[in-house]
């Protein structure tokens, strides 16, 4: 397990993990209710020949939860002053889920500072999103839906991945743990609520991303599962079709956390793509 650095962005107290020495930087982030804990089967394998950078988003993990609106720019300001603080002149983004729908907000805001593009499963590509998500945007409901408990955690884990069976009893009480801490509740409701409603993805959240994916000049990576029950993989094609030639990987067998569930498979995808000069890419499909 890596070890925990911390450094203050702000008022906020920020866990992050960092691992090799030379390389260019890459900065992982993660999906909704997550932590640094859900790159645990990739961080070590992309350090070699990088820089790895992997934060607690403000709200989540070990990272402070300040009573805020957790809006798409508070957290993606949240990003740019963690860059910031480290020192980090420009880097290639890799974002799972909310993480990659960060990454897609921060490369349009902050094109100089994004060397290379990696969205694994990523929102903000349609305002299609799964009815348990929309549910939760519901006044009362959703308080009750986030209510902290060991068999919600793991019905949700289990639910991001194809074979349960990958999913460890250990991340469930990590998660667990990490869902009752003060704060934690707060903090992925108003993400939800701030960024969707009952009827998807609000329009002023999403509809400027859609509109600008076509901006988007440095080389991008898209990597879905295609039994991903969470944000299907229709969205993955919205991606390869709007970003200039983006190229992508689709893994079968795999829900939306091909990170955690396929590890190889994503490691050697994301460090293939890290590693080539820019004029060398070229779009590819591929299962």
């Amino acid at each position: 397990m890596p070890r925990d650095h911390y450094i203050r962005i702000g008022d906020i107290n920020t866990r992050y993990w960092v691992e090799g020495n030379s390389g260019s930087s890459v900065i992982l982030i993660h999906g909704l209710g997550a932590s640094a804990e859900i790159w645990i089967h990739n961080v070590s394998a992309l350090a070699m020949g990088h820089r790895v950078y992997v934060p607690d988003l403000v709200g989540f993990g070990l990272t402070d939860k300040p009573d805020a609106v957790y809006s798409s720019s508070y957290m993606t300001g949240f990003l740019y002053d963690f860059i910031e603080a480290l020192n980090i002149d420009n880097a290639s983004l890799v974002g799972m889920s909310l993480g990659g729908g960060l990454a897609l907000q921060f490369t349009l805001q902050f094109p100089d500072k994004v060397q290379k593009l990696v969205l694994a499963d990523s929102a903000g590509l349609s305002r299609d999103m799964t009815l348990f998500m929309r549910l939760a945007t519901l006044p009362f409901l959703g308080e009750l839906m986030v209510r902290p408990s060991r068999a919600g955690t793991a019905l949700v884990l289990r639910r991001c991945v194809h074979d349960p069976a990958v999913i460890p009893g250990d991340l469930v009480e990590l998660y667990y743990r990490f869902s009752t801490l003060p704060g934690a509740r707060r903090a992925i409701l108003s993400v939800l609520r701030t960024n969707s409603s009952f009827f998807g993805g609000r329009p002023e959240v999403i509809n400027p991303i859609i509109r600008n994916l076509g901006t988007i000049k440095v080389p991008s990576l898209v990597i879905w599962g295609m039994q991903d029950r969470i944000l299907p993989v229709s969205h993955a094609y919205i991606a390869r079709d709007s970003i200039p030639d983006a190229r992508l990987r689709v893994f079968d067998a795999c829900g939306h956390m091909p990170n955690f569930e396929r590890p190889d498979e994503f490691n050697a995808s994301v460090l293939n793509f890290l590693n080539e000069c820019p004029s060398c890419i070229r779009p590819q499909d591929g299962i």
